[in-house]
């Protein structure tokens, strides 16, 4: 798990796999997409980017899924319930997980000027901020790690002088 999303990569690849991955999760847990559930993950997952939910709900919509929010709130929710997909808090929107087989807790890079995301492992730094609380006191419950910055081809568009401003 790495920054793939910023580098050249066969997409089409990536995200037959994260489909394959997330059929095969489900199946093993006695799940399964139904076709809402599955045209919402593959909206996710065309893109390394977050998607909010109401884009999420036009596309279902025009597909002839239903207008109603509770649609992709729903199918939405299954996938995050699932690891098949994560929400960011501070874009409020949602992410295709590109690892649904593998329980992670990813922390996540995401472009201030393209929007793309890239999902790093988590763990290393949930430990140091864990232990960190523990020595002040504090029972950490959840931790969600998003990091704002330039993705390389913002950075090398931008130059020199506005990569390293927020």
């Amino acid at each position: 798990m790495s920054g793939a999303a910023f580098t050249p990569h066969d997409h089409h690849q990536c995200s037959t796999r994260a489909l394959d991955e997330a059929e095969s999760r489900l199946a093993d847990k006695g799940a399964r997409l139904t076709p809402v559930r599955r045209r919402t993950l593959e909206i996710l997952l065309e893109s390394h980017r977050a998607i909010g939910a109401y884009e999420i709900l036009e596309r279902l919509g025009s597909e002839g899924f239903g207008h109603q929010p509770p649609v992709a709130y729903r199918a939405l929710e299954f996938l995050v319930q699932h690891g098949l997909a994560h929400r960011l808090q501070r874009l409020n929107a949602f992410a295709a997980c590109l690892h649904p087989g593998h329980d992670h807790a990813p922390a996540f890079l995401i472009c201030r000027e393209c929007d793309t995301l890239a999902e790093l492992p988590g763990a290393p730094l949930r430990a140091v901020l864990t232990e960190q609380a523990t020595d002040a006191g504090f029972t950490v419950e959840r931790v969600t790690i998003e990091a704002l910055g330039l993705c390389p081809a913002c950075a090398d568009a931008a130059g020199p002088d506005e990569a390293g401003r927020e």
